[in-house]
């Protein structure tokens, strides 16, 4: 059986392979009879979360939240996939990134951060092991042996602290035990994709054990460069690894566990491809080969990451003590070639006579550039005091302070020069501090009513300066520093009701206050620094939690509404070539969203989640520039500028979608085998603040399939899966310069895994 399990979570009974073969300790396992006739029902096993920093079943948090469980993990990172396999598998979360691997962009309920910065803040904040990791170079860390994700929808500003009014995601990594166990996992697939992950764990001492985790996934160039004078002769390829050491002291009154972990990444950025759009559509041009690109400039992405957390615990009798630290560090450089090739035609179909070396429409430029983070230091430190009363009421509450020192290096490249010599350079310096005091409880008012309450006082100060050393040709003279200077307070809070119905059945309401420190732009190779000021986010929310048909199913479901004051957004314009915060009067945001389990037979586990998000942007008189051409904009125009009232948020969509099914058949003697599929649904969005025609995403859906047989009760598996079974290609974002540029999401792969536990 496996042990990769949370000590909070009650043994799972299983005999079937699939859930006993998992790297994961799993938190949504299926309680399953043995391959021996069947005694019982199968039923579902308690989820538990730590949503509000303590152990407690998820259907008695008042936030929806989502667990994902560890049997999907594995089946979604089948093929060597990073972060953004999360994208729509959960209700109101999408992901997405123009950095490829390196750089994910998490929305929640549509509320998200499009900018492309190495300096961007985002409302979603990301915590892996209890330590949030702000700079978005670290929210990309490898998912491999986790216990368990949480997705918490909503202001989570009590608890988790600023920069969360869209939300958390929360990754927890499986500890070491007092057990000797671990795994190893090798899969091969389509582009000469290699994917290995394993771990080890067990007692060093009576007081002292260990888990050391690892991970390695490489694959090939799978697009390659038609231009015969290009620098890089192929793309989209990567190689990976990542480690984690932990080690757990667990004493008679103290409980410590340290934790070092580290990434390498040597890739490819995001391939830009030019005039990949047909002009007023959102179609691929006419002969568009996804396997093909047309480049003059260099392409690559280098990240490396490392860091280390203690989390301690002192039981105090009535009271536990938490101290969590952290130092997480950061080095990279990516470099692409943005204006998406040299070809400047809308048709790549030879069969119409049309060289595709010959331009069509716009002029030919250059745009080649590269982003270096080679500096990046954060600090964290929380002391947290919790009550452990026999009493109706418990409360929590601590401090928290935070420092980040970054340096940002932009280059730019002249792609139509010999050698693609350096064209420009700047950069941007940044201190950022804060510390926040917080205080949280929770009242049993009545048999069946639970009160809880919080509130948070953060301060957050940032000082910010950029130069220009070297002058881009047609951007801003050399200069600097250009400075700018934050200082802001700010009071979040939240208050909760939930009521137990009967034993099976809970209704809950929430309301939270939010707010996202105020953030600095220096892009200043072609503009000036430009800041936003904070944002508030109040949001509404009341659903119902319930356990159905005897435990063989599971319910979540919630309605809410938000309302952010003085949104932060970033405004993209091709037609100026610069970045510009701003921050609009108003955005509203109103859905639902739905998370359904169930055995529909005994051998046959279903999920399926859904959301609905409608976002509006409300601001009369907010403009921001288009597209530099080519582009059919949909929004009034006026002096120049599009006006974006009423707007949908971009990379929001209305709908989210997605269904897992798992169908196991015994086969005796401790073997099983079983058939497992899974779909996520998105429907369209804007790439940009303004609406084009062009530049609409169309809808998407991806599904997978896994076929699986384990034998020896779990301890060996053999499976061959698929990932984007159908070969969807969709542009998922774009450039918007007078080219049409944009880029496309992952190809099928097809490959076969093994497993084996021990």
């Amino acid at each position: 059986m496996s042990r990769l399990r949370s000590a909070a979570v009650r043994p799972h009974r299983l005999a079937f392979a699939i859930a006993a073969l998992l790297p994961f300790g799993s938190v949504l396992a299926q309680e399953a009879t043995t391959p021996a006739p069947k005694t019982e029902a199968s039923t579902l096993d308690t989820v538990q979360v730590t949503a509000q920093r303590k152990v407690e079943n998820i259907q008695d948090v008042p936030v929806s939240i989502s667990s994902v469980s560890s049997e999907k993990l594995d089946v979604l990172g089948s093929g060597g996939n990073d972060i953004r396999f999360l994208s729509a598998r959960v209700p109101s979360l999408n992901i997405e990134s123009s950095y490829g691997r390196a750089f994910p962009r998490f929305y929640i309920r549509g509320l998200g951060n499009t900018d492309f910065d190495l300096n961007a803040s985002q409302p979603v904040s990301l915590v892996y092991d209890e330590v949030v990791q702000e700079s978005p170079l670290l929210k990309g860390f490898p998912i491999f042996d986790l216990e368990r994700i949480e997705v918490l929808r909503g202001p989570q500003g009590t608890l988790f602290g600023r920069n969360t009014p869209a939300g958390v995601v929360k990754f927890e990594s499986a500890k070491p035990t007092r057990e000797l166990d671990g795994y190893a996992q090798l899969s091969y697939g389509t582009d000469n994709m290699w994917n290995f992950e394993g771990a080890i764990g067990g007692p060093l001492s009576e007081r002292w054990s260990a888990r050391v985790s690892a991970l390695y996934q490489r694959k090939e160039d799978w697009v390659k460069n038609q231009n015969p004078a290009g620098v890089d002769r192929g793309a989209e390829g990567y190689d990976e690894s990542a480690a984690r050491v932990q080690f757990l002291y667990e004493g008679d009154a103290f409980e410590g566990l340290f934790n070092l972990h580290k990434r390498h990444l040597n890739g490819t950025a995001r391939l830009f491809r030019a005039n990949i759009i047909k002009p007023g559509t959102n179609d691929f041009v006419p002969g568009f080969d996804k396997g093909k690109m047309y480049t003059d400039g260099v392409n690559f992405s280098e990240l490396d990451t490392w860091g280390g957390s203690a989390r301690l615990r002192w039981d105090l009798g009535d009271y536990n003590l938490y101290s969590i630290s952290g130092y997480e560090t950061a080095e990279s450089l990516n470099r692409g070639d943005i204006d998406g090739g040299y070809v400047y035609t809308f048709d790549f179909n030879p069969a119409d006579g049309i060289d595709a070396g010959q331009p069509l429409i716009g002029a030919r430029f250059p745009s080649e550039s590269a982003d270096g983070l080679p500096h990046h230091k954060q600090l964290t430190q929380e002391f947290r005091l919790e009550s452990d009363y026999a009493g109706k009421f418990n409360w929590q509450a601590g401090l928290f302070w935070f420092k980040e020192d970054i340096r940002i290096d932009s280059f730019n490249y002249d792609s139509l020069a010999s050698g693609n010599p350096l064209s420009g350079h700047a950069i941007q310096e940044q201190e950022n501090k804060a510390w926040a005091v917080f205080a949280s409880g929770e009242y049993q008012a009545t048999d069946k009513l639970k009160l809880r309450g919080g509130v948070r006082y953060t301060q957050d100060k940032k000082d910010f300066s950029a130069s220009v050393l070297r002058a881009v040709p047609g951007g801003s003279p050399v200069g600097g520093p250009f400075r700018e200077h934050t200082d802001v307070d700010d009071v979040s809070w939240d208050g909760s009701a939930v009521y137990a119905f009967n034993d099976n059945v809970n209704f809950y309401a929430r309301v939270a206050k939010g707010f996202r420190a105020p953030s600095i732009q220096g892009r200043v190779a072609f503009g000036t620094v430009t800041k936003a000021d904070s944002e508030e986010v109040i949001s509404y929310e009341a659903g119902v939690k319930a356990d159905l048909w005897d435990k063989r199913a599971r319910v979540g479901f919630n309605v809410f509404r938000y309302n952010v004051d003085g949104q932060q957004l970033i405004a993209v314009g091709g037609g100026t070539n610069q970045a510009n915060l701003l921050n609009a009067d108003k955005t509203i945001g109103q859905g639902f969203e739905l998370d359904l389990e169930a055995y529909v037979l005994d051998n046959l586990l279903v999920t399926f989640g859904s959301s609905y998000n409608d976002t509006e942007i409300k601001d009369a008189d907010l403009g921001v520039a288009p597209c530099g051409g080519g582009c059919t904009v949909t929004d009034p125009i006026v002096n120049g500028f599009a006006r974006i009232n009423g707007n949908p948020l971009p990379q929001a969509p209305k709908w989210v979608h997605n269904l897992t099914a798992r169908y196991s058949v015994p086969m005796g003697d401790g073997a099983e085998l079983y058939f497992y599929t899974d779909w996520a649904y998105r429907s369209e969005v804007n790439f940009f603040l303004y609406e084009s025609v062009e530049f609409t995403g169309k809808s998407s859906l991806e599904g997978g399939l896994r076929i699986g047989y384990g034998w020896n009760y779990g301890d060996y598996e053999v499976a061959l899966f698929g990932r984007n079974i159908t070969d969807q290609t969709r542009i998922v974002g774009a450039i918007d310069f007078n080219n049409l540029t944009g880029f496309i999401n992952e190809p099928r792969t097809v490959g076969a895994e093994f497993t084996m536990k021990f």
